[in-house]
C-alpha cells in the first residue's frame, strides 16, 4: 500500500509566499525560500511552487525564486504557473523542480500535456484542476487564470481527459473551501478520485488534523495539500502525521 503524503503549498506572488480566501483577498505568509526550508525540516512529504499570478499576467514563472527554493530541498519539489510551452517545461525542471503543474495553459492547449508527458514521462507531469461547485450545472465546474475564468469543463471529464492525454497527477482545489478551514471538499475529490487511474492530490480547506484524516482515509485521497494552516503557524506538518499516525492512516 501506497503510503499518504502531506504537502504544504506556496502560492508566490511577485516573490513573496501569499494566502488568501477563495482566490481573493491575499496576505503576505512571508519568504517562500525560509518557508521550503522549514517545511523540509518539519517532515513535509514535498512542496508544491505556484506562481499564482504568472497565467494571468501572461509572463514566466519566477526561475530565480524556483532555483533558490529547490536549492533549499531535499524532498520532490512541484512547480506550476505560467507553464506554456516544452521549453518553460525544461526551463523550471533544470531550475531544479521535481515536476511541473500545468492548469490555465493546458486547457488552452490539452497537447502541451501529452509533449510533458512523452518528452519527461507521466511521472513529471501534474496536472491541477481549480474547481468550483456551480448550482446552474450542477457539478464542479473547472476554472482558469487563477480561478477567474469558468471553463465549459466538468471537473471529473477535465480530470479524465488530462489522465489520457498523460498526466500522471491530478491537483485538485475546491475553489469553494480555498482559505475557509472548513475542511476538504469530499465529494469532489472521491469524485474524481474515482474517475481517475492516477495520484489525486486534494486541496483547499483544510483546518484542522481531522481534515486530513477525512480526505486521506474516508476518501481515500493520495495526498493532502495545505498552506493556511501550516504558514501562519496553526498546525505543524509534524503535529499533523502524528494524528494521522495515530489514526492509523499510513503515512511516511
Amino acid at each position: 500500500m501506497l503510503t499518504k503524503r502531506i504537502i504544504p503549498c506556496l502560492d508566490v506572488k511577485e516573490g513573496r509566499a501569499v494566502k488568501g480566501v477563495q482566490f481573493v483577498e491575499l496576505r503576505d505568509a512571508g519568504d517562500p525560500v525560509e518557508l521550503a526550508k522549514f517545511y523540509d525540516e518539519q517532515g513535509a512529504d514535498e512542496l508544491v511552487f505556484l506562481d499564482i499570478s504568472a497565467s494571468h499576467e501572461g509572463r514566466e514563472t519566477m526561475v530565480d525564486v524556483v532555483r533558490q527554493t529547490a536549492s533549499a530541498l531535499a524532498i520532490p519539489f512541484t512547480v506550476g504557473g505560467g507553464i506554456r510551452t516544452l521549453d518553460d517545461m525544461k526551463r523550471i525542471l533544470r531550475a531544479g523542480a521535481d515536476k511541473v503543474s500545468v492548469n490555465t495553459s493546458a486547457l488552452e492547449c490539452p497537447d502541451l500535456i501529452k509533449e510533458g508527458s512523452d518528452y519527461f514521462g507521466a511521472q513529471c507531469i501534474v496536472c491541477a484542476i481549480d474547481a468550483c461547485f456551480s448550482e446552474e450545472d450542477g457539478t464542479w465546474m473547472v476554472y482558469t487564470h487563477g480561478g477567474r475564468n469558468k471553463t465549459s469543463w466538468k471537473a471529473v471529464d477535465w480530470a479524465r481527459e488530462a489522465v489520457r492525454l498523460g498526466a500522471g497527477e491530478i491537483l485538485l482545489t475546491s475553489m469553494n473551501r480555498d482559505g475557509e478551514k472548513s475542511g476538504f471538499d469530499l465529494g469532489l475529490t472521491k469524485a474524481v478520485r474515482e474517475a481517475v487511474t492516477v495520484p489525486v492530490i486534494a486541496s483547499g480547506g483544510a483546518g484542522n488534523a481531522e481534515h486530513f484524516r477525512e480526505v486521506l482515509q474516508d476518501v481515500d485521497a493520495d495526498a493532502a495539500l495545505a498552506a493556511s494552516i501550516f504558514h501562519y503557524k496553526e498546525k505543524s506538518v509534524a503535529e499533523v502525521k502524528s494524528y494521522l499516525k495515530a489514526k492509523g492512516v499510513n503515512i511516511r
